[in-house]
């Protein structure tokens, strides 16, 4: 019996024996998987860093809205590709006889990220509601020569302007504010420059989670008409801090750096000497200037701004700074830019002159040195940056030193984004950084902003004697059919800008992309401010 007993006891603990084995086999095989799903995932997941929140995502406002994650969620009727206008949310466009009036055709199968149909009438509204803010958006040449939207059907829109105005379609491709907002996204008066309800949009991305001033994760719009997302997700990490943004990226936390500014170029350069990441420069893509405004009594004189413009070694701070990942820049916009290919004489750098001319301005040194003083004022001025941007920091420490040694004393200080561009747009700053705004808008945004008030170029200009010939060539160059007169007309303007010394090029921008070795597909795009993820995948 005992026997029997024993005999049924082995039997059970070599059951209990296999079916252990059988669970810890199951347990593990479950494990793997679970891993191997959990990687996969991860390999679908794009994580970048981004200086700041991305803001409440109203399509038709700035900042603090930032323009990457905008561009991911709203598209223009027309976008620009390539150096070329081509279709977007509108299929094909007609233009009238007179140059006045665009009829579009909207694609049919176009829905936004809630489903609901994207509409001609929904464009109107979208236009309407920019409209109602008009004053806000004066920047953009088009927006003061609407004179009519209308739905003429569910697909057809109509767009009327007050008289010709050749960049009509480029104004249309930019980034904010003519892009378009679904029907729930609206607030209940239709006002949207008080707010949206949601960011709604027709983009291949959606704002799926969003916790401020931490990450914003981005999912494909399951509507989208266009080209799929070939990732899963996207993360936007909220990094501030420029070294943080490196050490993350090192410890494997983000996939992709890219834009303009956000890592020092020393940064670059040692990230790119490891041979461990993938590392790209884009063509340049517009000019840092220095904006000099002749509302400051001490600017207004054309022999001061041509002493500072002498007094500094250009090339070897653009060298220095850059890492000779920028390039000098002798002209206020690329010469590649339609219209912009004048021919002007670089300034040389010569402090012998710089000193000789602020003499003749009456701006004398005190016998032991230091500030030049006139008629009791020291000749001090002050330099503002975006306390963000490395690049300007570090110029503005180079033009401060070289400065102090023709007898100029530069404050430089370092504000937040937001208070850069208050002080910019109501003109308190007696210099600044001015970057133009590249591929779509220029030439023609760059003469709208010396012509508009407001906007951080025309009201610094105001002293120029030949101010209101400036503005006159402009506007006979914006309405003109004729393509020569106005290669005459801008390239008039430029001349004039350059030779007045009231800004000042300093260097061709390019933006920058560090990425790991399992990112793939990656392109700069076209238009300076859409985000580069378009077709980017992980391998």
């Amino acid at each position: 019996m005992f026997a029997s007993k024993g005999k049924r006891l082995l039997q059970g603990l070599l059951v209990l024996l296999v079916i252990s084995m059988v669970a810890a086999g199951c347990s593990s095989n479950t494990t793997e998987k679970s891993s191997a799903a959990g990687d996969a995932q991860a390999a679908k997941t794009l994580t970048m860093a981004w200086p700041r929140d991305i803001g409440p995502m109203n399509p038709h406002l700035y900042n603090p809205s930032q323009l990457l994650a905008q561009s991911m969620i709203y598209e223009p009727l027309v976008s620009y590709q390539d150096g070329k206008l081509v279709p977007a949310l509108a299929e094909s466009w007609t233009l009238s006889q007179d140059g006045k009036v665009y009829t579009f055709k909207i694609r049919s199968n176009v829905k936004f990220s809630d489903g609901t149909a994207f509409t001609a009438q929904l464009v109107k509204k979208n236009i309407d509601a920019v409209l109602h803010n008009k004053k806000l958006h004066t920047w953009l040449g088009m927006i003061p020569l609407i004179e009519k939207t209308e739905a003429v059907d569910d697909t057809t829109f109509r767009l009327t302007l007050t008289e010709s105005y050749y960049p009509a379609l480029y104004d249309l491709a930019v980034v904010r504010p003519v892009r378009f907002l679904g029907e729930a996204g609206f607030p209940e008066d239709g006002d949207t420059s008080k707010g949206i309800r949601s960011p709604i949009g027709t983009g291949p991305w959606v704002l799926s989670e969003y916790k401020k001033d931490e990450s914003a994760t981005f999912t494909p719009n399951p509507y989208y008409w266009g080209e799929k997302p070939k990732v899963d997700k996207v993360v936007v990490k909220v990094i501030p801090d420029a070294e943080t943004r490196v050490l993350s990226f090192e410890k494997g936390d983000l996939d992709l750096i890219y834009g303009e500014g956000l890592i020092s170029y020393d940064a670059y350069k040692e990230l790119e000497s490891t041979g461990k990441y993938v590392t790209k420069l884009s063509e340049p893509i517009a000019t840092r200037n220095l904006v000099l405004n002749t509302m400051n009594a001490k600017l207004a004189d054309l022999k001061v701004r041509q002493a500072l413009s002498m007094g500094f070694n250009k090339e070897a701070m653009v060298e220095g700074v850059t890492l000779g990942l920028e390039e000098k820049a002798d002209n206020i916009l690329p010469p590649n830019l339609p219209y912009a290919n004048i021919k002007v004489s670089p300034v040389k750098y010569d402090v012998e002159q710089a000193n000789a001319l602020l003499n003749e301005a009456g701006w004398k040194l005190p016998s032991g040195g230091g500030v030049r003083e006139k008629d009791g004022q020291k000749l001090e001025l002050e330099l503002m940056y975006d306390k963000a941007d490395l690049t300007m920091k570090s110029m503005a420490e180079t033009l401060q030193a070289e400065w102090a040694g023709i007898g100029v004393n530069l404050k430089i200080t370092g504000v937040e984004l937001t208070v850069y561009i208050q002080r910019r747009k109501a003109n308190e700053f007696d210099m600044n950084f001015y970057s133009t705004f590249g591929a779509p808008y220029d030439p023609h945004s760059f003469m709208t902003a010396v012509v508009q008030p407001g906007y951080g170029v025309s009201d610094t200009l105001a002293a120029l004697p030949m101010k209101a010939e400036i503005d006159k060539k402009i506007k006979e160059g914006m309405a003109t059919t004729d393509d020569k007169a106005r290669t005459g007309l801008f390239g008039s303007v430029l001349t004039t800008l350059q030779e007045q010394s009231s800004i000042l090029p300093i260097s061709y921008i390019k933006q920058m992309a560090v990425y790991r070795d399992n990112v793939a597909e990656f392109k700069f795009p076209s238009n300076r401010d859409e985000y580069p993820l378009h077709g980017i995948e992980k391998k």
